[in-house]
């Protein structure tokens, strides 16, 4: 968004192009305090946000069309300065798919939907969304309840965290060339709304049973709601655990997969305000992002066959991984779609290190 101080005119040039023109053109004999008065009159215009009414008005109203609509929420989302990163990355997207939703429409969209008149019910709603997301920061997977993951779309509330791990793209590749079999059993730790344990079932058509654990109560009815979606309760089975506590002494998993809380303290505080709209035991994990993942690195070698697996996503604490573990062999996986601070383990790794691992253990330590 353009500050306003780009657009401020200059008061010496303004002057200087008056009494360059003074001679040639009577009417150019216009005052610095006129000028300044006529740009003030459109800043204030410029920058003043759109309040409540005004956007139920003009929606409601004054838009007819897909691409008015959509047109009209991209101005506002910019307006507002929302940040986007729970789905899209754009504000066209992010417009779009909140229009698309109060239609049912599935992604993509093309010409003959852009074309398509809504509703004065459908932009009244729309309308609703729009003031929640720009003043409120409401992220639109909220708004609309669902949030597209792996290929597959699933539904989503405050009671969870918005899916967008990049492990979509393992899942999606079979986690190839990490396994060469397709796993009897995985277990997916901090499954939140069940996404990342309902895709790996999905991807491998049900032939392995998935174990979907989290600690808040709240999060596995999301998860659940899911898994009873995709008809798949002989298949995914939500467990409620802080991480391996209630796990079964013996139990074995030919894959861990991992997307804990790993937000360190400094950046949690720095976020945008829509990161603080989901819960924040679902993000933060302790000053330096990473007790969560001490205590699954310290642990997770009980729960592996002997030629398992275990995939951790850290984002953007992958720094503070390798300096609080400088000597562990941690394999970074190159991700081609995006993202970072995914890395891997084998279960001959974890053993090999179990030392170091046990001594950074937060709960052996309490």
């Amino acid at each position: 968004m353009l500050d306003k101080d780009e657009l401020q005119p200059n008061d010496a040039s303004v002057d200087n192009a008056v009494q360059e023109n003074d001679d040639a053109d009577p009417q150019t004999d216009v005052s610095s305090a006129t000028l300044d008065a006529i740009t003030q009159d459109i800043d204030d215009a410029f920058y003043r946000l759109p309040q409540q009414q005004e956007i139920l008005e003009a929606l409601s109203t004054e838009l007819f069309t897909v691409q008015d609509v959509v047109r009209y929420l991209v101005s506002l989302f910019s307006q507002y300065g929302v940040y986007v990163g729970h789905g899209t990355d754009n504000y066209w997207d992010e417009a779009l798919e909140m229009v698309q939703a109060v239609m049912y429409l599935q992604p993509p969209c093309d010409d003959s939907t852009l074309n398509s008149r809504l509703t004065r019910n459908e932009r009244e709603l729309i309308a609703k969304m729009a003031i929640a997301r720009a003043k409120y920061r409401i992220p639109t997977p909220y708004l609309t309840h669902r949030a597209f993951f792996a290929g597959h779309q699933f539904y989503v509330d405050r009671r969870v965290i918005i899916p967008r791990s990049p492990i979509a793209e393992l899942i999606e590749n079979e986690f190839r060339p990490y396994l060469n079999r397709t796993p009897e059993r995985v277990l997916d730790m901090c499954t939140g709304s069940g996404c990342i344990a309902i895709a790996i079932a999905l991807q491998f058509e049900g032939e392995c049973e998935v174990d979907a654990v989290d600690i808040s109560s709240d999060a596995l009815e999301v998860a659940t709601h899911n898994i009873e979606a995709y008809d798949l309760e002989q298949v995914v089975f939500p467990i409620q655990s802080d991480l391996f506590d209630n796990l079964p002494k013996g139990d074995r998993y030919d894959l861990i997969v991992a997307n804990p809380p790993y937000v360190n303290a400094e950046d949690l505080a720095s976020m945008p305000e829509e990161y603080h709209r989901e819960p924040e035991i679902a993000l933060g994990s302790g000053t330096d992002g990473l007790d969560c993942v001490r205590r699954i690195l310290a642990q997770a070698r009980d729960y592996l066959t002997e030629d398992g697996v275990l995939i951790v996503e850290v984002g953007n604490t992958e720094e503070n991984l390798v300096e609080a573990y400088p000597n562990v062999p941690f394999h970074f996986i190159d991700l081609k779609r995006g993202g970072s601070g995914v890395f891997l383990l084998t279960a001959d790794q974890l053993e090999g290190w179990a030392s170091v691992f046990a001594s950074q253990d937060p709960s052996r330590q309490a």
